[in-house]
């Protein structure tokens, strides 16, 4: 049992006794919990946070246009203008490394499914599709496909380790589900989970909020939190010891992610990046999208309310916006760079705040579900160690191909399950239509399993012609018949 009394002296000193006006309506259990939760939390260090915190929410927000520079031609290119020989080039190089066991996938898993209307990790959502699969499995399913094709091109047995941040909420239930479905085809020994930290909920005049008597609020520390997850969890010591010198970092969201995308990291390997970003060029100067660029020298992400209307509008002889480039959450990071990340520069990453509507505990002990924000959570964001990095490129990547966000439940009308599940479905269309076929519809799924990014199509589909709706399936498939190809 602890030492309530020294404990009780630490909190007031912070003031934060509060936290134990229940204490003596705990039962045995409840106060175990209670006094280890606040053992492990780092008083004095939370409300340095606080106070940082508030600084940061004080703030009037600073428009940066004077200081902003578009990224320098060296340090971006662009799927779009790139040549197939490039393309191959950079594909080439990127498969050359996944084959030599030198890559890892790392998805961003934390986030639950609230804004969608479920109460399970978002990890677990189906957007409806013909197969029924889910954004696991069709992730899953790209390593595999993606592993087959190195092996295939260079002669060696290679994996591609996936590596998973949860949450605290999130874990559980994900572990389980990847378990269930025998990690949809991955050897459970490269599915490694890891778990994104914590920090305590606050009131608006710092003050730590209970969720229960026994139980602090705590949430997520935003994406930004992977750096000091993987530092202090071990995982940067398990990708040394397979062997992983690059990894590819995404958001679960993104339903036409490539995952491990082979010409993204040929592309940074070959110019000795050591962090990269890929983007998709905004639909409109006011699109409510970050903007990569440097200021005062340094990369960095720029919010769209960091930035005037009026150069958020600038164009360049060509008629295309000078600060285009939008952030959409998908890294490339070398080991080495997250290992100094985690040494040097994490304690220093810029905190961002947000007013929330929290559930808490009066002083009644009776649970409130607030109408409006009554405190704050405190995260950092992936993108904010771009300034960092030694040799910084951007990818730029078509939006229709490879950037399709889910965040809304349908009835939002915009990032929600029918746009993520048309986007796929436009995009799966172009691939048969590009392989020779010809398709009647607009419900179209091509597996995984079957084609990473459309290759391999055309002895299936050419010169055939398909109504909706359409599922091609690879004949391992467990419900298809002799490799079948449905809706011919």
């Amino acid at each position: 049992m602890a030492n309530v009394e020294a404990l009780i002296n630490r909190l007031e000193k912070a003031e934060q006794s509060h936290l134990l006006r229940f204490y003596d309506e705990l039962d045995d259990n409840q106060k175990q919990n209670l006094l280890s939760q606040l053992e492990n939390l780092d008083i004095e260090e939370i409300n340095k946070l606080f106070k940082n915190a508030l600084s940061s929410l004080q703030e009037t927000v600073k428009k940066l246009d004077d200081k902003m520079e578009p990224i320098p031609p060296s340090q971006f290119e662009s799927r779009v203008n790139s040549s197939p020989e490039q393309l191959e080039k950079y594909r080439s190089i990127g498969l050359k490394e996944i084959s030599e066991g030198r890559v890892c996938a790392l998805l961003l898993g934390g986030g639950q499914g609230t804004r969608l209307g479920v109460s399970y990790p978002k990890i677990m959502y189906s957007v409806g599709l013909p197969s029924g699969k889910s954004l696991c499995q069709i992730q899953a399913e790209r390593i595999l496909k993606l592993q087959e094709m190195a092996s295939s091109r260079y002669g060696k047995n290679c994996k591609i380790p996936w590596y998973i941040m949860t949450s605290g909420p999130s874990r559980e239930a994900t572990e389980k589900f990847l378990r269930d479905n025998k990690f949809f085809g991955l050897d459970e020994d490269d599915v490694v989970f890891f778990e994104q930290g914590v920090l305590p909920c606050f009131d608006m005049n710092g003050k730590i909020l209970l969720e229960t008597k026994s139980r602090i609020s705590f949430a997520p520390d935003g994406n930004g939190g992977i750096y000091r997850a993987l530092y202090q969890s071990g995982v940067l010591n398990d990708m040394g010891k397979r062997g992983i010198d690059y990894i590819h970092v995404y958001s679960v969201d993104n339903i036409l992610v490539k995952v491990a995308d082979p010409i993204f990291i040929g592309y940074c390997v070959s110019k000795n990046a050591d962090c990269g970003a890929k983007t998709v060029s905004k639909q409109s100067p006011t699109e409510a999208v970050g903007v990569v660029c440097r200021v005062d020298g340094k990369f960095q992400v720029v919010e769209y309310s960091e930035i005037t209307e009026k150069t958020a509008s600038l164009r360049d002889d060509k008629e295309n916006l000078i600060f285009k480039d939008g952030n959409i959450c998908n890294h490339f990071f070398t080991v080495t760079f997250l290992r100094r990340i985690g040494e040097k520069h994490e304690n220093n990453l810029k905190l961002h705040v947000a007013k929330k509507k929290i559930p808490y505990v009066n002083d009644q002990g009776e649970t409130v579900k607030p109408n409006a924000p009554n405190g704050i959570k405190i995260e950092k964001f992936i993108f904010d160690v771009f300034e960092y990095s030694k040799f910084f490129v951007t990818w730029e990547v078509p939006r229709d191909s490879e950037f399709s966000a889910l965040k809304n439940s349908d009835d939002i009308g915009k990032e929600c399950p029918s746009t993520a599940r048309q986007s796929l479905f436009n995009l799966h269309k172009k691939y048969i239509e590009n392989a020779g076929g010809q398709v009647e519809g607009n419900v179209v799924e091509i597996s995984p399993l079957l084609s990473y990014e459309g290759e391999d199509l055309e002895s299936l589909v050419k010169g055939k012609k398909f109504k909706e709706p359409v599922l091609l399936q690879h004949p391992s498939e467990q419900h298809v018949k002799n490799g079948s190809i449905n809706g011919c």
